[in-house]
């Protein structure tokens, strides 16, 4: 009776060692994430607001199977939705085979390679928002319609660094990936995958220079008016997208300085999807804003104090239809404030220019506290 004991105690001992064995993978398991509070003033004419709001919050998990695989899984919450239901999202789920520095292969739901802006931690874009070529062009407040999608999509992306110089390094980086086109978590609509890619050099230490492009298409399956019979049609309606980004970059001890152009080329629906149940989500009629668009921007941040005060600045310039009669444009000036490594207080004016307003100016204030961890 005792043996039988003992072997059945050295059975289950060697279960659990085995079972610890496979399970070491979720050691090298990462829990990240971050969280934005806001206070926003503004006063455009018949239009003031002021008002808290939780902007965003993101839980992450993030790690290394199998020697060569790392995946990501990301979650996140913002309180700035019309639809409070779809608050919550997943925004990243992708597994990247990444035994070469040169060519790493990813597949799932990832940010694409579009812009130098869009893929930044939202924290570390230094200012209220990304600008506005970036929210307009990228996937995020997207001008073509699409639901709120954080610059991602699902498909599959290449991507890696080459040409490493007489220091170690490298010179020439380069992603290209292929999307469905609809945004997160949906499934392609038109059977056209948009392609899109981004290439930039490294001169010199802190500074990229670099290229990305778009093409593809947005599409949705409804009903719409044809502008130019004004017969009632239905079925699947294509719009294509044509985008470019011209970007520049330079990030030492502290100090940033970055600048992109943004342009487009691609009709827009009229009503922005919030909702894959509501009429939003089937309605194909067109937008009155055409087939054009573009936005530039330039910032700076300087350390006052290293790792402790910011002072800031930028310029941002959107045209929704391509033409000075659309142009919105932000004057922005702030600072910073490091309560803690991780933990941030923000402060920003901005006099905003908007010719779309009977009255083009105002001002908006905003403040941020942000803490990652």
């Amino acid at each position: 009776m005792r043996r039988l004991r003992l072997c059945a105690m050295l059975t289950a001992i060697s279960s659990l060692s085995l079972f610890a064995q496979k399970a070491t993978w979720f050691d090298n398991v990462k829990v990240s994430g971050f969280a934005i509070a806001q206070y926003q003033w503004s006063n455009p004419k018949d239009n003031e607001a002021n008002s808290f709001n939780l902007r965003m919050a993101r839980v992450a998990l993030d790690g290394k199977v199998a020697g060569d695989f790392y995946w990501k899984t990301q979650i996140q919450i913002t309180g700035n939705t019309s639809t409070l239901a779809s608050s919550p999202r997943l925004v990243d789920l992708f597994v990247e085979w990444q035994k070469y520095k040169a060519f790493n292969l990813r597949l799932g739901e990832f940010q694409v390679p579009f812009t130098f802006e869009s893929p930044i931690h939202p924290v570390d874009v230094g200012f209220m928002d990304n600008g506005q070529a970036v929210l307009k062009q990228t996937g995020y407040s997207d001008r073509s319609g699409m639901h709120s999608s954080n610059g991602r999509d699902i498909g599959i992306m290449a991507q890696g660094d080459l040409l490493k110089n007489a220091n170690g390094r490298n010179l020439l980086h380069y992603a290209v990936s292929v999307v469905n086109g609809q945004g997160i978590n949906l499934k392609d609509v038109d059977q056209r995958k948009n392609v899109v890619a981004s290439f930039w050099v490294m001169p010199i230490e802190g500074m990229r220079i670099g290229v990305s492009g778009w093409e593809g298409s947005y599409a949705r399956k409804g009903n719409w008016t044809d502008e130019q019979s004004g017969e009632s049609r239905s079925g699947v309606r294509s719009l294509p997208q044509h985008r470019y980004a011209i970007s520049g970059e330079y990030v030492s001890n502290g100090f940033t300085f970055r600048s992109e152009y943004v342009h487009s080329t691609g009709k827009a629906f009229a009503k922005t999807m919030t909702d894959t149940n509501d009429a939003s989500a089937s309605d194909c009629n067109l937008s009155a804003i055409g087939s054009k668009a573009d936005g530039f921007y330039a910032l700076g941040i300087v350390p006052v104090v290293k790792s402790k005060v910011n002072i800031k600045a930028r310029y941002d310039l959107y045209r929704n239809n391509g033409e000075w009669n659309s142009a919105k444009t932000f004057y922005e000036a702030g600072a910073d404030y490091y309560l803690a490594k991780n933990l941030r207080l923000s402060a920003e004016y901005a006099l905003v220019n908007d010719r779309s307003l009977s009255k083009h100016n105002y001002s908006l204030v905003n403040t941020e506290l942000s803490i990652k961890f």
